[in-house]
């Protein structure tokens, strides 16, 4: 199964110089600095995944509030069953968590990866 739509590259590159700000709250007060190796603005498939760790197949998608429309729950669930079909786990965070409550999502996140290292 092809996991690398090369097409996506710029766009990929692009939104890795552009994190909206949640993004680089997670990616520089987290994940860069975790034991596991994760990346920005992962291509799976035909789609750029918002953080990615292949140890463990997981996705880490930060959801603003486009994605709290009908069309994009919608897109969203269908976009997720996709990368799982790749074997690949997705988890959503919404930006209003990141702002509010950073600590906890960073540990819910820990818990996510513990779960799948136990695996």
């Amino acid at each position: 199964m092809k996991i690398t739509n090369k097409k996506l590259l710029p766009v990929a590159r692009k939104l890795r110089k552009n994190m909206t700000p949640q993004e680089k709250q997670l990616w520089y007060q987290f994940l860069s600095k975790h034991q596991l190796r994760w990346y920005r603005q992962r291509i799976i498939g035909n789609f750029i995944a918002d953080f990615y760790c292949p140890q463990i197949k997981l996705v880490i998608e930060l959801d603003g509030s486009q994605h709290y429309s009908d069309e994009g729950l919608s897109y969203d669930e269908n976009r997720t069953k996709i990368i799982n079909e790749h074997g690949i786990e997705v988890i959503r965070i919404s930006n209003t968590e990141i702002d509010s409550n950073f600590i906890n999502v960073c540990s819910y996140i820990n818990e996510e990866i513990k779960k799948r290292i136990k695996a």
